[in-house]
């Protein structure tokens, strides 16, 4: 099965969502039959702990479903321990610098890209005995790293942030962006969709990529038409929102 790198390297327009609430291990495979390409599981925001972001993970692997996972700050116990619990990649949140986008390709690459720590007999080699040269190698080129773009300052430097060998994806949070930019919600403000295209096209111009995160389906559908080509809609409890809001039906038939 094609890594998520590779789908993208494809053309492939890919869609994910955000794991913020349920740790089950199987939630992975509920996102899979629903029709997702890949899940972020929220360790900045969300109260998982290592233990439950890493049962998520390998169910995840275990199906061939891309699972990242959104570091809580750039520290590098945070990278290594993602990437040996065998994420597919990492969120940076909050990136506004190229030297934090380098400290994330530096903590998470092998050498010669980066110094991630050596330790092969590990969930992310599914315990197997593997060719070390070659298999470093393929993980780095597998590995997705995304720097989240939330602020003015990140936008002003979104050129020199995918600049840095390593960054994969430069991915768009609005709501933290339009907060900053003193506009909250205002996705459709002239600002912000300067914004965003500017990320758009500095991703493009360096042969990378570009997404955005919506939890509603009407202001991500005109960025899906225009091209970005990592995005995700809503969360794991916006889902369950969405379908156990249909419990309004039943009230109605109840009251006929």
């Amino acid at each position: 099965m094609a890594s998520l790198k590779q789908r993208l390297r494809n053309g492939e327009q890919v869609l994910g969502t955000m794991i913020t609430t349920f740790a089950s291990p199987d939630i992975g495979k509920i996102l899979q039959s629903c029709g997702f390409d890949f899940c972020i599981i929220d360790c900045e925001h969300g109260a998982f702990t290592t233990r439950e972001a890493a049962n998520i993970i390998a169910v995840a692997r275990g199906i061939g479903f891309p699972a990242l996972v959104r570091i809580p700050e750039m520290r590098r116990e945070h990278v290594l321990k993602c990437m040996e619990m065998g994420a597919s990649g990492l969120l940076l949140p909050n990136t506004e610098s190229a030297e934090q986008a380098r400290m994330l390709a530096d903590c998470a690459k092998y050498a010669p890209l980066g110094h991630r720590g050596v330790s092969l007999s590990r969930p992310h080699t599914d315990f197997r005995k593997v060719n070390g040269p070659a298999y470093m190698a393929q993980a780095n080129d597998d590995t997705l790293l995304m720097c989240q773009i939330e602020s003015r300052k990140g936008v002003e430097n979104i050129e020199a942030i995918l600049d840095v060998e390593g960054i994969d994806v430069g991915f768009i949070g609005p709501n933290d962006m339009t907060q900053d930019y003193g506009i909250l919600g205002q996705f459709t403000h002239p600002e912000i969709v300067a914004a965003f295209e500017r990320i758009a096209a500095a991703a493009k111009a360096r042969g990378k990529w570009a997404g955005v995160h919506f939890g509603a389906a009407a202001p991500l559908k005109p960025w899906l038409s225009r091209g970005l080509q990592i995005n995700m809609w809503n969360s794991d409890n916006g889902l369950l929102e969405l379908g156990a809001a249909s419990i309004a039906q039943l009230r109605e038939g109840e009251n006929r």
